[in-house]
């Protein structure tokens, strides 16, 4: 299982799209990727967040993520409407416990 941890920014004036934009994606995304277990966007709190969106994304395996970056692409247009370029992403390893 992989676990990435991804930060996008939203252009300024741009949240209540980029949150109706994600509301449509996220569903898409979980049917159509049967290995994306887990894709959970989040707005933050604070000035200095206003702007950022967090995504907790679970994946069976990296062929899964993979995939999922490339339909990514099929929301290329609308994504660049209200996001700014970039995305930071984080591989996380899940501690066995």
């Amino acid at each position: 299982m992989i676990t990435v941890i991804a930060e996008s920014k939203v252009k300024e004036g741009k949240m209540e799209q980029a949150i109706n934009l994600l509301k449509e994606m996220v569903p898409i995304i979980l049917e159509s990727e049967p290995g994306t277990k887990v894709y959970i966007p989040h707005t933050l709190k604070g000035r200095e967040n206003k702007n950022i969106i967090i995504y907790y994304e679970k994946y069976e395996n990296m062929e899964a993520f993979r995939l999922h970056m490339v339909n990514l692409s099929k929301f290329g247009t609308k994504l660049e409407q209200v996001f700014e370029p970039g995305v930071k992403l984080r591989t996380c390893y899940e501690i066995k416990i």
